[in-house]
């Protein structure tokens, strides 16, 4: 179990009656909507559960870590049964709105100006997300190179040698002595010339970013405060890594509630 256990009723109150804790997995399915949906947490709420209850159990969680070990969860699984593929890493940037401003906001280069959220993220050779770091959309992604690399062995054992597979944006001195530096080999496209994204392991990170696009959480995101963005971030990469988990399994495994069709 990641969460603690909690009675129904505080213990602290005199008469032990008044108003119940709200189940975990009503608010979790409230947090699944939310990303899925882009909602408002008003327009989410019901009788069953309201805003404040979403909220405050969102922070809850996010203070405990139960999101962020949900996910290492997911990734220790596939990579027990599937294996993740970590000696082709590919690391790209990607824009999207973020009409609310906040903490990670800032003027969008390809918005007019607007408020946009730059996510510059990391996956295996696959596309299993590995993580992302979140900033403003004004931000170069070669700055934001470091922070995913240094969080490479959170999954697991590195191999020897690993390729990163890098678009024109970090066509740079400093981004191949970066790679050096940590031990790193670099397939970086030049700039100026037009290379095809399938030419190169590049084309999985963008795949994954329109996996992620689809929680409509994240392309349109109203999240003022980075640990949020990241939480929600990290859920969408669990739901990501399950899917595929179950998609790629289904050809080599068997379980009970196997699917008849390939999902």
């Amino acid at each position: 179990m990641l969460l603690p256990e909690r009675p129904v009723y505080h213990p602290n109150h005199p008469l032990r009656c008044h108003r119940p804790r709200i189940g975990d997995r009503i608010v979790f399915d409230k947090l699944l909507q939310l990303l899925r949906f882009g909602c408002s947490y008003e327009a989410i709420a019901d009788a069953t559960c309201s805003a404040s209850t979403i909220r405050s159990r969102r922070d809850e969680w996010i203070r405990l870590g139960v999101l962020s070990r949900f996910k290492q969860i997911a990734l220790e699984g596939y990579d027990r049964i599937v294996g993740l593929v970590l000696g082709q890493i590919a690391v790209d940037g990607a824009i999207t709105k973020a009409p609310g401003g906040g903490e990670a906001a800032g003027r969008s280069p390809v918005d007019r100006g607007k408020q946009g959220l730059k996510h510059s993220g990391t996956t295996d050779g696959y596309g299993i997300p590995l993580g992302r770091v979140p900033a403003g959309a004004n931000r170069h992604d070669s700055p934001l190179l470091a922070p995913p690399l240094d969080r490479l062995g959170d999954p697991g054992p590195l191999p020897d040698e690993i390729t990163v597979h890098l678009d024109a944006g970090y066509d740079s001195t400093r981004t191949r002595a970066l790679l050096a530096g940590r031990g790193l080999r670099g397939r970086i496209a030049h700039e100026g010339e037009k290379t095809p994204i399938q030419a190169s392991r590049r084309r999985h990170v963008e795949r994954t970013h329109a996996w992620q696009n689809a929680f409509h959480r994240l392309a349109r995101c109203f999240e003022r405060r980075t640990t949020v963005i990241d939480a929600f971030f990290g859920l969408a990469d669990t739901i990501i890594t399950v899917r595929s988990l179950i998609r790629r399994a289904w050809t080599t495994r068997r379980w009970d509630e196997r699917p008849r069709r390939r999902p």
